[in-house]
């Protein structure tokens, strides 16, 4: 028999689709407030991949990454996407959503993200939230898995969860108080 123990925290990264780039900051800064500052804050990309997200958004939807500077518990992760779920009834506008916010724990080996779908590879954590392996970090690069979405199998997105990995990492690995 195991023994249980604490889970190690992981990496709050959360994506963003948006059509309302002129409330950017004002989104950011509601971020910062409920999980602390972010130590990276991406360019804004294209959101092409699919358009099932346009009849509620609109056209033009852009995706941003805001990696949080803080680690956290990844037992949290269903409390953190009831909190960002808060956060889109903000800017919602005539009753649709203009910000989705996808939150994710990014560890040394996966990327783990939050949703409200229950499919049959999606793990119930509470309060009608499900987690979903998204990603697997092996042989030195994000591999996607059957399920992963088209734009988190894009070089673009791998390239950017490495680079916030390695600063993880990095972060792991500094003496303590530093």
């Amino acid at each position: 028999m195991g023994t249980a123990k604490a889970f190690k925290p992981e990496k709050l990264v959360i994506g963003v689709l948006t059509t309302r780039p002129e409330r950017r900051e004002e989104l950011l800064s509601l971020l910062s407030a409920r999980f602390g500052p972010a130590d990276l804050v991406s360019t804004p990309m294209a959101f092409d991949g699919t358009s099932y997200y346009v009849p509620e958004m609109g056209d033009g939807i852009r995706r941003f990454f805001v990696s949080l500077r803080d680690p956290v518990d990844p037992s949290t992760l269903a409390d953190i996407k009831c909190d960002t779920n808060a956060l889109e009834d903000r800017f919602r506008e005539d009753g649709n959503r203009k910000v989705n916010l996808d939150p994710g724990l990014l560890s040394l080996a996966r990327l783990t993200l939050a949703t409200t779908k229950n499919r049959a590879h999606r793990i119930p954590l509470r309060r009608g939230i499900f987690a979903e392996l998204t990603l697997l970090y092996q042989r030195g690069a994000f591999q996607p898995l059957p399920w992963t979405y088209p734009d988190y199998r894009s070089k673009e997105y791998h390239r950017l969860l490495s680079e916030i990995r390695a600063a993880f990492k990095e972060s792991l690995q500094a003496p303590s108080g530093a």
